[in-house]
């Protein structure tokens, strides 16, 4: 389903990010610029629900903090050699084993506030670019992720208590000195995950707040 990037009324301008709807029924509203911020996010939920959004949330101003906190995403940071060298063996993803990497990516990052289901552009610009593994300890799988330079774009681990083995060797598989990424506040795991591995906060990039 078409994003809007610019969607723009009378009340101000607004990037309305639409291609959940079609997997998860989920609709983002970001405002941009408003001096009328609740009529501009009344006109956008009009929008969203119109095209099939079952939740909506919002972030981009101070008039938000009416609705129900959502999450915040906050960017993480830490010194590769403070990360412990993982046992693991990283395989990137191909042709014959993409479909795998996107079904087992879908299914553990659904319930993970703000993710993104990874729909067909998606899964080829990620082979495209090699930025998916898959993580294995004799012949076992732990885990999936995506890389990208210095950044970590997913985790996710298939067996219970394969999270820190999973990262680990993700970590090391980033050619730079330090690892970056992103995650929800309210995803109270990783979060602990990532702290315990020797990252910290650097900065909160946005508040989501549930509007539906």
């Amino acid at each position: 389903m078409r994003d809007f990037p610019m969607f723009t009324t009378e009340n101000g301008v607004a990037s309305l990010i639409f291609r959940e709807v079609p997997y998860r029924g989920i609709a983002y509203i970001h405002i941009r610029s408003s001096e009328a911020p609740l009529a501009l996010l009344a006109e956008c939920a009009d929008f969203a629900n119109a095209v099939g959004a079952q939740q909506i949330f919002a972030t981009g101003h101070a008039a938000l903090e009416q609705y129900p906190f959502h999450t915040a995403i906050l960017s993480l940071r830490a010194e590769k050699a403070r990360i412990e060298q993982g046992s693991a063996a990283l395989f990137p993803v191909t042709e014959q084993t993409l479909e795998r990497f996107r079904e087992i990516y879908n299914q553990k990052m659904g319930c993970v506030p703000n993710s993104v289901y990874m729909n067909d552009a998606m899964a080829k610009e990620t082979l495209q670019k090699g930025q998916g593994y898959f993580v294995h300890q004799n012949g076992r799988l732990l885990g999936i992720g995506m890389v990208e330079g210095e950044k970590l774009l997913a985790l996710a681990s298939c067996a219970p208590g394969a999270g820190k083995e999973v990262l680990r060797c993700l970590c090391h598989g980033i050619f730079s000195d330090s690892v970056q990424l992103e995650c929800a506040g309210e995803n109270k795991k990783a979060m602990a995950l990532y702290t315990a591995e020797g990252f910290t906060v650097t900065k909160e990039l946005s508040r989501w707040y549930r509007v539906k």
